[in-house]
């Protein structure tokens, strides 16, 4: 196995979660007479540019199906966060009626929308046909193809390049990243801005966030990796910003390297951050995997408890971090009995590999679940302040990442 930005052998194992089902495969009631498909789930380092990454072992399009349930706009969140960045960046760019934007990995308009009723044209490019119908239903062009330099190419001899291209947490979903980043610079105007957004590997070091480990992402990005990336395919990087999102993620903003915006003092302080953290030694990419163990115990020994006592725990959110930390730990539906969303494209179905189904909120206020674990810990303070009301009944809220928590 070669490292798929600089082709160096891979050796060093990051982390091993054993096999599991696509994080995103539900399931559907005439599935659950069937096998399941199980991949391995082991990620290496790349000794040489830091790359963190797991092979492909199924094809991304696979993985990215028309039958794909992850839509964007369920999470009022990340709607304003959007709502934000399109502020910010109309602003910083000068955008405008004469300008385009392109965002990859579109989903279903969730950020386009916002571009759209500034009045910037735009388009999306959205390889699954559920979202991008979603986006259309929206009023937002959305084409329904894989990103890369050749699908760059030809729109450009088509339409145009565009003066801001965008992707919000695709960079770690794409198996071929050096053709997506040449895709970028093949779309972008000659003095136009790339950003792209994506979890930050030093806080999934820093805070055991393993559970962000799932085939749907191929690569863990740190910043000097993603430079590095941007760099050999004639991207500068000018700025970059940290975000609480995800966990934390960080936000880059390049440029065609002919441009001659200078780089902002934050780039410096970011390597430097890095530097400090020990991420260009070999060590900081060791120790994960017990931490990993310790945090799988702890849950399957909270759920374990709170069954012999006869008290219920219920699980929030249907996300692919929750189905990662669930398979790994083997919890299956008689120590968690369902888990809530609030998106109707996950709701009636069941989670892969654990089979746990998934129901809306309203069976929450019937059954009364003594403790609600709240699986996208990144949304806890989001999905808390929804859920207030089990309280009244003396429900209480759990985190397992990064340890066990109990409130």
């Amino acid at each position: 196995m070669k490292c798929r930005h600089c082709a160096a052998g891979l050796h060093d194992v990051f982390v091993d979660l054993g096999s599991a089902p696509p994080s995103n495969a539900f399931l559907r009631r005439e599935d659950l007479d069937r096998p399941e498909l199980y991949f391995p789930l082991k990620v290496y380092t790349c000794g040489t540019c830091h790359l963190v990454q797991v092979d492909e072992v199924q094809r991304h399009d696979a993985l990215f199906s028309n039958d794909y349930v992850y839509f964007s706009s369920y999470s009022p969140s990340w709607l304003a966060h959007a709502a934000r960045y399109v502020d910010e960046a109309a602003q910083r760019l000068q955008l405008g009626r004469d300008s385009l934007v392109m965002e990859v990995a579109s989903n279903d308009g969730y950020l386009l929308q916002y571009v759209r009723d500034r009045g910037i044209p735009c388009v999306g490019i959205e390889p699954t046909a559920s979202t991008a119908q979603a986006a259309r239903a929206r009023g937002i062009e959305s084409i329904e193809r894989f990103f890369g330099a050749s699908f760059a190419r030809e729109f450009v001899a088509q339409r145009r390049r565009a003066d801001l291209v965008l992707g919000n947490n695709v960079l770690a979903h794409v198996p071929d990243i050096n053709d997506f980043v040449a895709g970028l610079r093949e779309a972008l105007a000659p003095q136009g801005t790339v950003t792209v957004e994506f979890p930050h590997l030093l806080q999934l070091v820093q805070q055991s966030q393993f559970d962000t480990v799932y085939h749907e992402h191929f690569s863990y990005l740190a910043f000097h990796t993603v430079q590095r990336i941007f760099a050999q395919q004639g991207l500068v990087v000018w700025d970059v910003q940290e975000l609480p999102t995800h966990g934390g993620s960080l936000r880059v903003w390049a440029q065609h390297a002919s441009h001659t915006r200078p780089a902002g003092e934050r780039v410096a302080a970011m390597l430097d951050k890095e530097q400090r953290a020990g991420m260009l030694e070999p060590s900081f990419y060791r120790g994960l995997q017990p931490r990993a163990e310790r945090i799988k115990d702890e849950l399957l020994g909270f759920l374990i408890e709170h069954k012999r006592a006869g008290r219920t725990v219920a699980g929030y959110g249907a996300a692919a971090k929750g189905n990662t930390l669930l398979n790994y730990a083997g919890v299956r539906p008689d120590l968690l009995p369902f888990v809530v969303d609030a998106s109707p494209h996950k709701q009636g179905r069941f989670l892969p590999g654990s089979r746990i189904p998934v129901v809306d909120e309203s069976h929450l206020r019937r059954v009364r679940p003594d403790v609600v674990l709240i699986l996208p810990w990144n949304l806890r303070s989001e999905i808390t302040a929804q859920l207030d009301y089990i309280r009244d009944w003396g429900g209480r809220f759990a985190t397992a990442v990064p340890a066990l928590e109990l409130t």
